[in-house]
């Protein structure tokens, strides 16, 4: 059972709610089923983007439609935020509506866990500065269980930008209570100070830390949330961490490549090797996105129910 009234972070889960997520979404991975139709009709889903976001959005919006459900996109940019009104006077606003779930993506962290305290209706964090995203995290998950055929007892090596990812942070958190070795790959000036606590591997070598992996997770370097002299250049980064066929031959014949998206190509990946689908898993990832994200809010809806 899944006994949470909302998704703030993959911190507040369990092994076991974290299989429960996975479970549920191999039901709802494939082809469109006419029955799911009815799952959350009568249901109103408002999605909050106070970031820009496309594949994020657009995931959550499929998810909800093809549950049935009334999904509302909030044009945040042009929202009374803009004209000084707070983050919790919209929230009540909105609580007034009596919407069953909000999906909120803010750039501060902890914006979305405040905003929960302050509504009524199940909130699910679509990522809230470098704090967390959730449903990323079970997504890559539910990737590489497909793919390895388990989540356990596997060496994931996590490369890039981790200072700025909430990405990573939410994976770090994920794989480590499913006990599987997590490495962190990148250079120092982004990697975040005492990481280490979190019980991973710190490496600052591309080839050392892919060895033997098998998975490997790149991450996008976010330039927006840089304000200079992070790394030398992009085309050094790219020489000195970027993933390319040669340097992949380090990890495990089999290891698969992930990445978040969306990616810089040139900048951490190799375009060739991104398209190569023998090796890339990134399409099944915005696949399997849609199948977490409607698990996610089935059961989240039957807590509000």
């Amino acid at each position: 059972m899944f006994e949470h009234r909302h998704l703030l972070g993959i911190e507040a889960l369990s092994p076991a709610d974290i299989v429960a997520v996975l479970d549920r979404s191999e039901r709802y991975a494939g082809a469109p089923d006419p029955d799911w139709r009815t799952r959350l009709s009568g249901r109103t889903q408002i999605n909050m983007f106070f970031e820009n976001s496309t594949r994020t959005q657009a995931s959550f919006e499929i998810a909800g439609q093809r549950l049935g459900a009334n999904v509302m996109n909030m044009a945040m940019q042009a929202s009374s935020i803009k004209k000084g009104e707070t983050l919790i006077d919209t929230a009540l606003t909105l609580n007034a509506m009596h919407p069953d779930l909000l999906v909120v993506r803010h750039p501060n962290s902890g914006a979305v866990a405040l905003l929960s305290q302050k509504v009524n209706c199940a909130v699910i964090n679509a990522g809230d500065g470098r704090h967390e995203h959730p449903t990323q995290a079970l997504l890559d998950a539910l990737t590489i269980r497909r793919r390895k055929g388990r989540l356990q007892r596997l060496t994931v090596a996590i490369c890039g930008d981790i200072a700025h990812s909430r990405v990573a942070r939410s994976n770090i958190i994920l794989l480590g209570k499913m006990e599987n070795r997590v490495r962190l790959v990148g250079p120092k000036t982004l990697m975040p100070a005492g990481i280490e606590r979190f019980g991973v591997e710190v490496v600052h070598d591309m080839a050392e830390g892919l060895r033997d992996a098998d998975v490997v997770m790149m991450l996008r370097l976010q330039r927006e949330r840089m304000d200079g002299g992070f790394i030398p250049s992009e085309r050094e980064y790219f020489h000195r961490f970027g993933l390319d066929a040669a340097r992949l031959a380090n990890a495990k014949d089999d290891a698969i490549v992930m990445h978040p998206g969306p990616m810089n190509r040139g900048v951490e990946i190799d375009g060739e090797l991104a398209d190569d689908l023998t090796r890339s898993a990134i399409q099944e990832q915005v696949e399997m996105g849609v199948a977490v994200r409607m698990a996610v809010l089935e059961l989240l809806s039957r807590r509000a129910a």
